[in-house]
């Protein structure tokens, strides 16, 4: 271990720091944007084989429809870092919530292709800020001994937001209902909308715009202990203090920073890459080319959204336990293991009933296996190994880079099914997840039980990446 301060009351008080019932309350209520996300992602699945009926839209406009809520993510991201700085993090989360509303009415109510892919902008835009400020906000008024499964409630809710989103689909699917699928998702926005209005900016962002005394009253209601309390508001002031740059000029300036950059988008990079959401997007389809008809397609969708939530649940209760980089790897190896097993399977021709329950098999082991570690760990992480300074910025470029691999993969997998083969195209994600295997091993630190400050201070002082938690 390495001998420095580790975190925020290391200095004052030996007890370890605990979170009160508020700040987990907190927590899971602005874990709510991550409802939102899911219930986006999941209820184009369902909806998207009606929506091409009625619109007598090919593959590439239907890859244009789902994959446009990625191109206003990534716009979104671009900006949810300034506008996290100018208006915090929950002034961020106010907005995404505004437009979670207006995206899903245009949606619903949308006559044509053109005002439909609009309509999901508005959804992308909001998702792009609410996946950058809801995570940044959970870490920065949660202690370390839980922050791992705080931030992993978030994708918690994420998937829970894409199983109510594939049930509801399944029950409107016989009816053909899509502007119904995408309807009722105004009513979680407007709920979502009215939580935002309740939550108090992060202490840390308080500190950031010089107000030193609300901030010292929220860490205290936030906190257990008014002393473990005033010495984390100190860590956190002498860590402002110590530099003057902050998001670009930080970039430029420090290349101890400009490595957890550039690990935090290599990590989202290789999430897309792990074909999690080429198959939420487009899973009727993938199990229709293993010859299940439409309902059952969509059903089996569901179970997929069930597993995918369940899992994430057991990624919670063991992340703070096990820690991050184990269950990276394991997660890794098990949705390797499984596309291969989907790859080949599409490969021969999964006709017969039971080799369809085989092929469903697979991909519920690929869809456990990203839950309990590739899904929740990557956000986890991205928004840990960044220092106080420029942790706006890096979340913000991780941000950005999920998004804009997450829009190039949802916009080229259906043309690339189509011209590789669905096989093909699983056995290249197996390939991408035996890849990210490497990646964890080389690069990825052990965060468990370790503060904010003490990985900042490691990081500037030249520890390797994969040490910055010793």
């Amino acid at each position: 271990m390495v001998g420095i301060a580790s975190s925020s009351s290391e200095g004052l008080s030996t007890q370890q720091p605990r979170s009160t019932a508020r700040a987990t309350t907190l927590g899971i209520l602005a874990a709510l944007a991550g409802l939102m996300f899911g219930l986006d992602t999941g209820v184009v699945a369902g909806a998207l084989p009606f929506i091409a009926t009625d619109f007598h839209a090919g593959d590439a406009l239907q890859g244009w429809i789902v994959s446009s809520m990625m191109a206003g993510a990534t716009v979104g991201s671009l900006f949810a870092g300034r506008i996290s700085v100018r208006f915090g993090r929950t002034g961020a989360m106010l907005g995404a919530a505004i437009l979670f509303l207006i995206g899903t009415l245009l949606c619903a109510l949308a006559p044509g292709p053109a005002v439909m892919i609009i309509g999901r902008l508005f959804l992308g835009l909001a998702v792009g800020v609410a996946a950058f400020a809801a995570p940044l906000y959970i870490s920065e008024i949660t202690v370390e001994s839980v922050r791992g499964a705080m931030i992993s409630f978030y994708q918690l809710m994420v998937s829970l937001g894409i199983f109510l989103a594939f049930v509801s689909d399944s029950l409107l699917a016989p009816g053909g209902h899509w502007r119904w699928m995408l309807g009722v998702m105004a009513l979680p926005a407007s709920f979502f909308l009215g939580i935002v209005l309740i939550l108090p900016h992060s202490p840390r962002w308080l500190m950031m715009r010089g107000e030193k005394k609300r901030a010292r009253r929220v860490l205290q209601s936030l906190r257990s202990d008014e002393e473990v309390a005033e010495a984390e508001l100190v860590d956190i002031q002498s860590r402002l203090q110590k530099s003057s740059d902050a998001g670009m000029g930080l970039f430029k300036s420090n290349p101890n920073f400009r490595r957890t950059v550039f690990l935090g988008m290599l990590l989202q990079i290789m999430q897309q890459l792990s074909g999690i959401n080429a198959l939420l997007y487009y899973a009727p389809r993938v199990f229709q080319a293993a010859h299940f008809g439409t309902n059952a397609s969509i059903w089996a969708t569901t179970l997929v959204g069930l597993t995918n939530m369940a899992l994430t649940g057991v990624a919670i209760a063991c992340v703070d336990r096990w820690g991050r980089r184990p269950l990276l790897i394991l997660s890794c190896g098990i949705a390797a293991f499984s596309l291969a097993g989907v790859g080949t399977l599409l490969a021969i021709g999964a006709q017969c009933f039971g080799l369809q329950l085989l092929l469903c098999g697979f991909v519920l082991l690929f869809v456990a296996g990203f839950a309990i570690g590739e899904g929740p760990l990557v956000w986890t992480l991205c928004s840990e190994v960044q220092p106080t300074r420029g942790r706006d910025f890096g979340i913000g470029c991780s941000t950005v880079t999920n998004w804009a691999a997450n829009w190039a993969i949802s916009n080229m997998f259906p043309l690339g099914m189509a011209m590789m083969g669905a096989s093909s195209t699983f056995l290249m994600f197996a390939v991408f997840n035996c890849l990210f295997i490497l990646v964890t091993v080389l690069f990825v630190p052990e965060t468990k039980g370790v503060s904010l400050e003490r990985l900042e201070a490691n990081l500037f002082a030249g520890t390797r990446l994969r040490d910055l938690g010793r």
